[in-house]
């Protein structure tokens, strides 16, 4: 299944912790950029990081649902990735100390859907959520 890039714009509050947390962190290669938002390869997708001010609305959980057993935020953006590469980012994150919001785990074990998942935050608070599956046809399954 191959699926065309996506794009996904997002507030941030201080444009130098979002490239040191999605270019250093997360290694998103840097594209354009101003002094109002930065462009960052999010594994092939663009995602844009906005400067949001003080008057903007800005980024917080509108809610959580409950998801086997865990409090997912809600709204959240994130990747799904290969299970090798799942693995790495995870030992990546550990390894710097990552506060998760969930940590690394595997859902729905045995089930239909069963898929390794984290959850964390950016500095701006928005949440992202990275998942793998064993099976990639599990992707949609119920």
């Amino acid at each position: 299944m191959s699926l065309p890039p996506f794009h996904l714009a997002f507030p941030v509050d201080d444009l130098e912790a979002a490239r040191r947390f999605y270019g250093d962190l997360l290694g998103c290669a840097e594209g354009r950029s101003s002094n109002d938002w930065i462009d960052f390869d999010f594994h092939g997708h663009q995602i844009v990081a906005h400067l949001s001010g003080p008057d903007d609305h800005g980024p917080g959980d509108r809610a959580a649902n409950k998801v086997d057993g865990e409090h997912v935020p809600v709204p959240h953006f994130g990747l799904v990735l290969g299970m090798d590469e799942w693995r790495r980012l995870a030992d990546r994150l550990k390894d710097a100390g990552t506060d998760f919001v969930i940590e690394p785990t595997i859902r729905f074990a045995g089930k239909p859907g069963e898929q390794a998942t984290m959850f964390l935050r950016d500095p701006a608070g928005n949440a992202l959520e990275f998942k793998a599956f064993a099976d990639i046809g599990q992707l949609f399954a119920s």
